[in-house]
């Protein structure tokens, strides 16, 4: 091991530093992180797996330029989950791929020595150079913990910093250390690593343990405790009654603001596709390139386009609770009754996640030590009503729904939040048919660390809300416009006979294709247009829009634009066959991305298949119900 990292370390040389950013969740280091990287960072996963890999640069004082990696927040350098594996791989080098890093910034939680101090000792039995950051320094001066630093310093054997991840300047030591540790460690014998893999014995763990109260007994004087505010907040947020009608009341802002708050940005976004079709159409000459871009392009595209300011409204929402320390109380909440379902409070935040997109949330669910409690929250993910079908239900809601307000309730607001609540109540239902059909086990009650309460950082709002503008332009730009261009193409050709009647789509391959598909949905309410959509709708739940936008476009008698698409299929479908394609998209098979996740994530084609399958089922079932009782409820 010894002449590899040797070896390594040659090779450090010919290219840029690099910093490794390892401590407990709920640290702040991801924080600090935004904070030392800005927009100068990019996200991927490491080569094999699913786990998340954030890496970006910093620039020092004096000049030069260092890669940072935020690596998965571990406990332990003894890993439980597969995050924890990783963040060892990395540091030790055993990586295929990574190289290794030349300084490891150990971040801590300033408020919460006793329990960050055991990942330091064992970061320090490495022997890698090293620099302890002191995050949250300014809350700890706040509750009057004063912490030595010089003397923790001579202790660790390392520098030791204050920061404050959420403040402009909580940086400055940090950077002004990372200089300087990265000349001395340029020079320094690096010793192989240890086996830490090994099963630590309980004879370890009190020697750390008592090595940890030793260091804390000289380094930071014991204070007299006083009311928190995180314990008088804690009073009403986790209360048995309260608590709970705390959160329903929470999501239920969440859904309102998704539509009263996104009105203005929506319209301007709406007007602005249309004058650029309406521009397009007046400077080009009609042919095969103009109904492209016109009727393949902004129609499809645009279409989806404009609901980009109802996506970054939910995410904002649901960052600001994550950063505020709110998520892992509403899972000690929602723990009760999650498991009289048989699942773990644990599983709240994968699937929660879930609400933004179904892929995150699936790999979240390492998090969860139980198989069978982990693959029961994976197969019951989908069903949460992820981001992507957000321009379907906004779609169909404008189409169906009155702008009325009753009270302080908007009652667009007030059907969003049935469609997710109903998805909610169709998942608990899946679970306990699992847990008590499929995988039984016994219910495992939530172990987690509480963090404090902090105010959200408006950097690290901006900075997610980038990166999931980002993500959905660049899916719009990149998948949802290469299939409404295969989606036109199939649309167009080949080309009505002279004097046919009806719109020329009904002549080309989709108009074929969604007739022989109307077979298998005209029992549901949906016609030919809707089938032809639903199928590039597997590969991105937001093509299904786009597609519709194009099918119309593309079905308008007199070849022209329609103005606006909820117009349209307000005119054009009965109440009954909107319900039945929301009921439809509650519990719809997920995107290919989705079921190729869960392929990874389970090492098997078997529980992917079976997803689809009992999906695919529900969803029928839903829509036919929905849309045959509809029609008896307005005959």
């Amino acid at each position: 091991m010894s002449e590899t990292v040797a070896a390594t370390l040659g090779e450090l040389k010919q290219r840029a530093p690099s910093v490794a950013l390892v401590g407990n969740p709920n640290c702040g280091k991801t924080a600090l992180f935004n904070l030392l990287t800005g927009a100068r960072q990019k996200v991927a996963n490491y080569a094999g797996v699913t786990v998340e890999r954030k890496m970006g640069q910093v620039r020092l004082p004096d000049g030069r330029t260092v890669s940072v990696i935020d690596l998965p927040g571990t406990y332990s350098l003894r890993p439980a989950t597969l995050d924890e594996q990783v963040t060892l791989e990395v540091i030790e080098g055993r990586r295929a791929g990574e190289d290794v890093p030349d300084l490891i910034v150990a971040v801590v939680d300033a408020t919460n020595l006793r329990m960050n101090l055991r990942l330091v000792l064992e970061l320090r039995a490495l022997g890698r150079p090293m620099v302890l950051a002191l995050n949250m320094a300014d809350v700890a001066r706040d509750r009057g913990l004063a912490i030595d630093t010089a003397a923790l310093a001579e202790e660790l054997g390392c520098p030791v910093v204050e920061t404050v991840g959420v403040r402009n300047d909580g940086h400055a030591q940090l950077l002004a250390q990372l200089g300087p540790s990265l000349t001395a460690a340029a020079g320094q014998h690096v010793p192989a690593c240890i086996n830490v893999n090994e099963e630590a014995s309980l004879d370890d763990v009190m020697a750390l343990q008592q090595q940890v109260r030793r260091i804390l007994a000289r380094v930071q004087p014991p204070v007299a405790s006083k009311p928190r505010l995180d314990a008088q907040l804690d009073r009403w947020v986790m209360h048995p009654v309260v608590g709970p009608l705390l959160l329903a009341v929470l999501l239920f802002i969440v859904f309102q603001a998704v539509f009263s708050w996104a009105s203005v940005p929506t319209d301007l976004i709406d007007s602005g596709m249309k004058a650029l079709g309406a521009w397009v159409s007046a400077h080009m000459a009609d042919g095969p390139l103009r109904s492209l871009i016109v009727d393949g392009t902004i129609a499809g595209a645009g279409s989806v386009l404009v609901f980009l300011p109802q996506i970054l409204i939910l995410f904002a929402f649901i960052l600001v609770l994550e950063d505020s320390g709110y998520l892992p109380r509403a899972a000690f909440l929602l723990d009760t009754l999650m498991g009289k379902v048989g699942l773990s409070g644990r599983a709240f935040i994968p699937l929660l996640s879930s609400f933004a997109c179904a892929v995150p949330g699936i790999m979240a669910t390492r998090t969860i030590s139980n198989w069978k409690d982990r693959l029961t929250t994976i197969m019951i993910a989908p069903m949460m009503t992820c981001s992507a079908r957000l321009p379907v239900y906004a779609l169909l809601i404008a189409a169906f729904v009155p702008n009325t307000t009753m009270g302080p309730f908007n009652l667009r607001g007030l059907t969003l939040f049935a469609l997710y609540l109903a998805g909610v109540l169709g998942s608990v239902l899946v679970a306990w048919l699992f847990k008590r059909l499929w995988h039984k086990s016994r219910y495992q009650p939530l172990m987690l660390e509480l963090p404090p309460y902090r105010l959200p950082s408006l950097r690290n709002l901006g900075l997610g809300l980038w990166e999931r503008a980002r993500i959905f332009v660049r899916r719009v730009g990149t998948i949802i416009f290469a299939l409404t261009v295969v989606l036109w193409f199939l649309a167009t050709y080949p080309a009505a006979p002279a004097g046919a009647p009806g719109a020329a789509i009904q002549y080309s391959f989709a108009g074929h294709l969604g007739r022989l598909l109307e077979v298998v949905f005209e029992p549901i309410g949906f016609n030919w247009q809707i089938a032809i959509a639903l199928v590039p709708g597997m590969a991105a739940r937001e093509v299904v829009v786009g597609a519709l936008g194009t099918v119309y476009a593309l079905s308008a008698a007199d070849d022209a634009v329609a103005d606006a698409l909820a117009p349209v299929i307000a005119h054009s479908w009965s109440l009954a066959t909107a319900l039945s394609l929301l009921a439809w998209f509650v519990f719809a098979p997920q995107c290919i991305s989705t079921l190729a996740t869960v392929r990874r994530e389970t090492n098997s084609w078997r529980y992917p298949a079976a997803m689809a399958i009992y999906l695919f089922a529900l969803a029928y079932g839903a829509a036919f119900v929905t849309y045959h009782v509809t029609l008896a409820l307005t005959a």
